[in-house]
């Protein structure tokens, strides 16, 4: 148990140290501009993965195959299509 406190008050006075006159800004700065750089990257890929997987190539590359398929068997049994007023009710 004292190892586990003393790694942890060890690492604890090293991240403190950093927030007094030890403080280096280049290595915070270049830190954040690295992490946000991350971050748009990340952003930018899922827009791009979405607009894609949305919109595709083409018409057949946004519809996939059992979606068609799905289509085409509602439309030959005719199911969820809205029935004619007074006829079911």
């Amino acid at each position: 148990m004292i190892p586990i406190v003393g790694t942890f008050l060890s690492i604890l006075s090293s991240i403190t140290g950093q927030l007094g006159p030890n403080y280096d800004p280049l290595f915070y700065d270049v830190m954040i501009y690295i992490f946000g750089t991350m971050m748009f990257t990340i952003f930018l890929l899922g827009i791009i993965s979405f607009w894609l997987r949305v919109h595709g190539w083409a018409y057949k590359d946004n519809r996939e195959r059992w979606v068609d398929e799905l289509d085409r068997h509602f439309e030959r049994e005719g199911i969820g299509l809205i029935p004619d007023n007074g006829k079911y009710w």
